[in-house]
């Protein structure tokens, strides 16, 4: 049987999670049947692993904050010419607790043992907090 895991990717020039969600709602960032991508350049050689359940967890300014389950990762050519990978996601970003996490380039995997949880119902329609509050609060234990 398959395992599953995650991908980790910093969300590069984002606030927030609103900026997230409003990029991803632009025809640049979606797939030609609407749904949300991110392209990259590098295919991952896990995908069996990470199409069995995986998500995608978005850092944002230093924070895990929120995730998206990955739906498919299509095959993408760009106007150079060079194939590229578009990790395709579930519309919506579903809020996790706030982790703490250090920069880095590209996407790393995210084993589930690792993978923050996702808040619970309840708490999925709050108001997020700022990223830096969120980073200092989960910096001294409080999610």
């Amino acid at each position: 049987m398959t395992s599953t895991v995650h991908l980790l990717k910093l969300s590069v020039g984002t606030e927030n999670m609103a900026d997230l969600a409003n990029w991803q709602a632009t025809k640049r960032a979606q797939t030609d049947d609407g749904l949300p991508r991110h392209i990259t350049r590098m295919w991952p050689k896990r995908s069996e692993e990470i199409l069995n359940d995986g998500s995608i967890f978005w850092v944002i300014k230093g924070v895990i904050l929120c995730r998206q389950p990955i739906l498919r990762l299509d095959e993408y050519i760009g106007g150079d010419d060079i194939r590229r990978c578009a990790i395709v996601c579930q519309p919506g970003l579903i809020r996790v607790a706030a982790t703490p996490k250090r920069a880095f380039q590209g996407w790393r995997y995210l084993p589930v043992a690792d993978a923050p949880e996702d808040l619970p119902e309840g708490r999925q329609d709050e108001e997020p907090l700022p990223p830096a509050l969120s980073k200092a609060l989960a910096a001294i234990g409080v999610r």
